[in-house]
């Protein structure tokens, strides 16, 4: 009987072994997407305790003690971090064969040398230790991010965002690249009239120019693309339920977001073609500056209309929707493509039924001019533990080339949270190791090593390529 997660957790074969410990360990990571505050990163922030960095946000272990019967007051209310942190320890045995259990462990083990299992019974002690570490100067969130083997962070910001966070940590000297991904959903989202009338009194003002007509809306957007750019920046995100490609006209979108801005509700033609208009505008946008585009693709948001009304967004209160994603994906991808302007392109979807249309869909658009231009991205959200990874995997072997991945990203709020690249990692090894031992592929740690070390960081260093 194996130790529960020791050094060989999760890897069956000596092959697996050999492929983890000597290629996949030892690569620096790239977090090509995540939800970190760059904040806290330019300011070198200090969490005072384990519930501050590990609890705060995490809509993972909300939806856990909920589950488990734990009180709101214990997730996001006014409770103590220490009343947080016990009701999380309690839940905790009760998260087995979910990766909350796994992700918990690594992460106490990897940043904290803790290999005790988190309970009721020993809360008190891993609190303690936790925390006295927590104040010493290397567990700073520089040092933290330092301690994980950080090459590259992609943080996720508002087009009307200032950006000074990224610049002061750049000022700084800080060796690890904090670099913004451009994630322009509320430019779009036309469906909430007073919000999307708020947002773009904003952006007029980030912009430095009037927004009375749909080409000066783009034209503004297009400005602070560029400021963007100038700060580093070099990859976008949608966060969709599903890719859009109506047919529209010019003079309907000017008079489409005429109504809107003089504060008309619209129809639901009108919101899909506005969306439709803005995707294509975005993909062109992001081509016309050597930019990699993302779409998540297939979740159902805030589905509990009483806690998004007491709690707000991002919260825990989403799942997996069922939305057609084939055939507008397609269109809008080929509009691109058919007028040379589809930039590199990572496509991520929620449902695992849509894998294989995933799949597929990324190689009806290589063009030969960039190896795995169109990507198909990592198990994501609910799919980012070992059987969606699997799947993944499995997926992009059968149906494109597994060689040109570029592999995991954390997709987190919390620091702590790079041990989901040793998940990973310790995953894709046990899979080739199980091939080898099967006799499928051959034992060539030369090649395997390589193509390990490739996906671990190698792929997604060349490809999305910040220079």
């Amino acid at each position: 009987m194996k130790k529960f997660m020791d050094k060989d957790f999760l890897l069956q074969t000596e092959t697996a072994k050999e492929l983890y410990h000597n290629h996949a360990a030892k690569m620096p990571i790239f977090d090509y997407h995540c939800h970190i505050n760059p904040q806290e990163i330019a300011e070198d922030k200090q969490f005072e305790n384990i519930t501050q960095i590990w609890l705060y946000g995490d809509h993972y272990k909300w939806r856990g003690m909920r589950t488990n019967g734990v009180d709101e007051k214990y997730c996001t209310g006014d409770a103590s971090d220490w009343e947080k942190f016990e009701k999380w320890a309690e839940t905790v045995p009760f998260t087995l064969r979910n990766p909350l259990f796994h992700w918990t462990h690594l992460e106490l083990k990897k940043f904290f040398g803790i290999d005790k299992i988190l309970n009721s019974e020993t809360a008190k002690e891993i609190w303690d230790e936790c925390n006295a570490k927590l104040q010493t100067p290397e567990y700073s969130v520089r040092n933290i991010i330092r301690m994980a083997n950080v090459d590259t962070i992609c943080t996720t910001d508002d087009p009307i965002d200032s950006l000074e966070h990224h610049q002061k940590i750049k000022a700084d000297g800080f060796e690890v690249s904090v670099l913004p991904a451009w994630r322009p959903d509320k430019a779009m989202a036309v469906e909430n009239v007073e919000e999307f009338n708020d947002y773009i009194d904003k952006l007029v003002v980030a912009a430095g120019m009037k927004i009375d007509s749909f080409k000066e809306l783009i034209q503004a957007l297009d400005n602070r693309h560029q400021f963007f750019h100038d700060n580093g920046c070099r990859l976008s995100d949608h966060g969709l339920e599903t890719a859009l490609a109506e047919h529209y006209t010019a003079g309907e979108i000017e008079y489409i977001f005429g109504r809107v801005r003089s504060g008309e509700e619209l129809t639901e033609e009108s919101i899909l073609k506005f969306k439709s208009v803005m995707l294509y505008e975005f993909g062109i946008m992001d081509h016309s500056r050597g930019w990699t585009q993302q779409f998540h693709l297939g979740a159902m948001r805030n589905n509990s209309t009483r806690l998004f009304n007491k709690l707000g967004a991002d919260v825990g209160l989403d799942s997996i929707g069922d939305y057609e994603i084939g055939k507008p994906l397609s269109k809008l991808l080929d509009r691109l493509d058919m007028e040379n302007k589809l930039c590199k392109t990572v496509l991520y979807n929620l449902n695992p039924r849509d894998n294989e249309l995933i799949a597929t869909m990324t190689g009806n658009f290589q063009d030969g001019s960039v190896p795995g231009k169109m990507q198909f991205g990592s198990g994501w959200w609910f799919l980012d533990q070992k059987d969606g990874m699997e799947k993944q995997l499995n997926t992009l072997s059968n149906l494109g080339l597994l060689s040109r991945f570029v592999g995991m990203l954390t997709d987190s709020r919390s620091f702590l949270s790079y041990s989901r690249h040793e998940y990973f990692r310790r995953t894709l090894c046990n899979l080739l190791g199980n091939d080898v031992e099967n006799g499928e592929i051959p034992n060539d740690m030369k090649l395997l090593g390589e193509m390990v070390e490739n996906i671990s960081f190698n792929n997604a260093k060349e490809y999305f390529n910040f220079g």
